[in-house]
């Protein structure tokens, strides 16, 4: 795998006040289009597919999904063929994360939200893989147990850089946690944001990962910050988080780790944390998301940075 992404330090008032060291695991500057998680998760399911050589992958998201567009880069350079099953309309297919899906390559196939719930349905799965015989079926969000190998070694990586208290990290489809949890094997705390409203769905999903969830009791998810859905959020919100990428010079985006900020801001004021602590934030990527949110009007381009164009990389 690539070299290790970097761990930054960050001053605030806020920790000062509560004596809390804090840094944030900067995987979003692992690589410019497949940064983040979706780089950890995919990369040892790319390297199975070539393994076995298959002809390309499968796999889910909506028409905004950061790990539909990682996926379609990914596959282009590794020369895999890359098949999406997206939730929503046709008419979805030339914003900016499918233009760019379909400029490398990936072919689109729309589904009704019906269809769309069936993604995790073992019948249609099977159907699916007859469909496409020669090809490694990917869950949504890339979230399996070749991900897992991927997402831990962002534990790894912190050994080398720091000692630490508590790792956090926001929570999608649950791979990432799940990966984090099993490689750190109860070493440290690690406290999950959900990003979305549905915490049984996403506690069953780790659980599952992780198979034998009795083993790790040293985690969490906490529900109360999901902003109300997934990728909803208040506009008082999405400044909070504009105004300390400001500060900080650190970009977020408020659907994953944006939110993950905020729970954590919150949860120190509320002395979820002892003091001379450290604190990791895990910087989960997925800042090509910010085009689709100044496309669908809930940014404004004004104040948020565009990712640079993929072209120029």
């Amino acid at each position: 795998m690539q070299k290790l992404s970097p761990l930054q330090p960050i001053t605030h008032p806020l920790f000062a006040h509560y004596q809390v060291k804090v840094s944030i695991k900067r995987d979003d500057q692992i690589h410019p289009i497949i940064s983040g998680n979706k780089w950890r998760k995919l990369y040892y399911n790319l390297a199975h597919a070539k393994t076995k050589q298959l002809k390309g992958i499968v796999s889910f998201g909506g028409c905004y999904s950061n790990h539909l567009h990682a996926l379609a880069y990914a596959c282009q350079q590794q020369q895999l063929e890359a098949i999406a099953i997206v939730r929503g309309e046709h008419t979805s297919q030339n914003n900016y994360t499918l233009t760019w899906a379909k400029h490398w390559g990936m072919k689109l196939n729309f589904v009704d939200r019906k269809t769309y719930k069936l993604r995790q349905n073992l019948n249609y799965l099977d159907a699916l893989q007859r469909q496409y015989p020669d090809h490694l079926i990917v869950p949504e969000g890339g979230s399996n147990q070749l991900a897992l190998q991927g997402v831990g070694r962002v534990v790894e990586e912190l050994e080398q850089q720091c000692t630490y208290n508590s790792l956090l990290v926001p929570v999608g489809s649950g791979g990432t946690l799940a990966g984090l949890i099993k490689q750190d094997n109860n070493r440290h705390d690690i406290l999950g944001i959900a990003v979305l409203k549905q915490s049984d769905y996403l506690l069953n999903e780790v659980n599952t990962l992780l198979t034998n969830e009795k083993a790790y009791p040293r985690w969490r998810i906490e529900n109360s910050y999901h902003g109300g859905g997934y990728a909803k959020f208040t506009a008082k919100d999405a400044n909070k988080i504009l105004a300390f990428s400001k500060e900080t010079g650190i970009p977020f985006e408020p659907i994953y780790s944006g939110k993950m900020l905020l729970a954590f801001l919150d949860l120190l004021t509320k002395g979820y944390f002892t003091t001379n602590q450290h604190i990791v934030l895990l910087h989960t990527g997925g800042l090509q998301g910010l085009a689709g949110l100044i496309e669908q009007g809930k940014l404004s381009a004004n104040e948020w940075a565009l990712p640079p164009a993929p072209l120029v990389w």
